[in-house]
């Protein structure tokens, strides 16, 4: 069975670095979720200026998510060698200048560039600095705190970014200014994350490279919750992904919402997955991490299926849309987090977050929408919610296989025999 991935005994917690490196890197992701995301509400008049049509608008946001899968697997590993601020400063710098360089693209190829470059470091940026929040928090926390800084990426890229983009516009001279504003907090808050970041006790005491003892990275996938976790993420980011691309058609072309509407129903994807993000994983941290996903899968999945039953209520189906947001995203911060985190020994930690979110990004968020779109275009708009249904009815049965690492769970049961 494997060891609990960052787990100290010390005698005096260090909390006040605990809550300052939790800021920073949770900052750090939101940045992500901002300047990844930021680029859909600038589109229309960068679509004017550079000629771009819908078909590049997909082209633009998948290549970035299959550059962040594929780099978010190497990096976690990489990470776990040369250490988490060899990684995180670097790609916190690249992404930040990367989103400002957007703002200089003359056309669809060099955007192109741009945003896989940006994908990749972003993708670095994302294991490095969910394993760097669960070794400065206390096992006890690791949720909670793994899910704050993960619930940013919601809240900037997907709730706020609309409103700081379409704010912007109406004073700069034109949508290149917001990339390079956009990138200002990044380019501050790295030099943040040199002075206070700190590499976890087990790299900088690491034995040299050709130690036969080190971890080796194969044994991730002999790890059962990470395996789960990557069937998990898979299903879980399906729904997420086929969500935030199809349901604007849906309630437009299908219910026949205005948009200014719809955008109020989309809405509950920004909200219900900025509180799900921490209080999924955090809940987590007291009922185990097993329970929790059966249950947020299952409530995403009755919710989703309500959603697809009503007509044209915008109240009610933003009622609805919330708790799958809040649950799907939730499970996003469980899975990533905690769950990755606790699978495999301390030295792979980081590989482990790496593979799970990679194998979200890649085929959740690569294949999926395509499926969903075929669907779309042979049976109509309306059946296209089967599709993330499906993925979430799988992922309640992948979290019945999980392996309990809760800390209070594991030492409650732990300390079970010895009461009797």
């Amino acid at each position: 069975m494997a060891t609990q991935g960052n787990v100290r005994t010390i005698g005096q917690w260090d909390r006040r670095y605990e809550i300052k490196a939790v800021i920073i890197l949770a900052l750090g992701f939101g940045l992500v979720g901002l300047d990844r995301w930021i680029i859909a509400p600038l589109f229309p008049a960068m679509a004017q200026d550079l000629g771009l049509g819908y078909e590049d608008l997909g082209l633009i946001i998948g290549v970035l998510g299959v550059a962040w899968g594929v780099f978010s697997t190497i990096a976690g590993a990489v990470s776990d060698r040369v250490g988490r601020r060899r990684i995180l400063i670097p790609s916190l710098l690249c992404f930040s200048l990367l989103s400002c360089f957007s703002g200089l693209a003359t056309g669809l190829v060099s955007l192109l560039f741009i945003r896989i470059v940006m994908g990749a470091t972003e993708g670095a940026f994302c294991p490095a600095s969910v394993a760097a929040t669960g070794e400065a928090s206390h096992p006890k926390r690791r949720g909670l705190n793994q899910g704050l800084q993960l619930s940013m990426f919601a809240l900037l890229g997907l709730g706020l970014a609309p409103i700081i983009a379409t704010q912007l516009l109406t004073v700069v001279p034109s949508w290149r200014w917001v990339f390079v504003i956009s990138a200002i907090p990044g380019l501050i808050l790295s030099v943040f994350a040199y002075f206070v970041i700190r590499e976890p006790e087990h790299i900088r005491q690491a034995e040299p490279q050709n130690d036969s003892s080190r971890p080796r990275w194969s044994e991730i996938l002999r790890s059962r919750n990470v395996l789960l976790g990557m069937s998990g993420m898979l299903c879980n980011m399906a729904c997420i992904f086929v969500i935030s691309a199809m349901v604007p058609n849906y309630l437009t072309d299908y219910l026949g919402l205005a948009s200014t509407h719809m955008g109020f129903v989309l809405s509950a994807l920004g909200i219900g997955g900025f509180f799900g993000e921490f209080m999924v994983p955090a809940a987590s941290d007291h009922i185990g991490r097993r329970p929790t996903a059966i249950l947020a899968f299952l409530i995403a999945l009755v919710a989703l299926w309500g959603f697809s039953q009503l007509g044209a209520s915008p109240w009610l189906l933003f009622l609805l849309l919330l708790p799958v947001a809040f649950c799907c995203f939730g499970i996003l911060a469980l899975f990533t987090g905690p769950v990755a985190t606790e699978a495999v020994q301390i030295g792979l930690v980081s590989s482990a977050i790496g593979i799970v979110s990679g194998a979200g990004e890649i085929f959740g968020g690569g294949i999926a929408p395509f499926v969903a779109g075929t669907i779309a275009a042979h049976f109509g708009i309306q059946d296209v919610l089967y599709l993330p249904m499906a993925s979430l009815a799988v992922g309640v049965v992948i979290s019945l296989f999980l392996r309990e690492t809760a800390p209070r769970r594991v030492n409650h049961a732990a300390m079970a025999p010895m009461e009797t």
